[in-house]
């Protein structure tokens, strides 16, 4: 699977997804970190990735159009330590690649 990792989310997720043997880049790494959401929701579709972000807006994206859509992983945990985050992230991943090949399009977790 391919991953999108918003701006509110450090780029050690996206290593974290590469070393359990997906794609994944941070909107850093491909020059729309200061874009609006809009932009870089047209770049996920674009490239066929599922986005994971903090940010409601990527739900509400995906809640209002009927077409080019890409799924949404909002996380919706407080401020925390990267460490602390992707401690917490690495045992859901697996749920979460079950959701996606279900072909669920929004997957909350908090």
């Amino acid at each position: 699977m391919n991953f999108l990792i918003d701006a509110q989310l450090p780029p050690a997720l996206a290593r974290l997804i590469i070393s359990l043997g997906h794609r994944a880049v941070h909107v850093e790494e491909v020059g729309i970190l200061l874009s609006p959401d809009q932009a870089i929701w047209n770049y996920g579709v674009a490239n066929v990735q599922t986005i994971i972000t903090k940010d409601e807006d990527f739900k509400n994206l995906l809640l209002l159009t009927s077409t080019q859509k890409t799924p949404v992983v909002w996380i919706r945990i407080g401020n925390c330590s990267n460490a602390a985050l992707t401690r917490w992230f690495q045992p859901l991943f697996p749920q979460i690649l079950a959701y996606l090949e279900q072909g669920e399009y929004l997957i909350e977790l908090f």
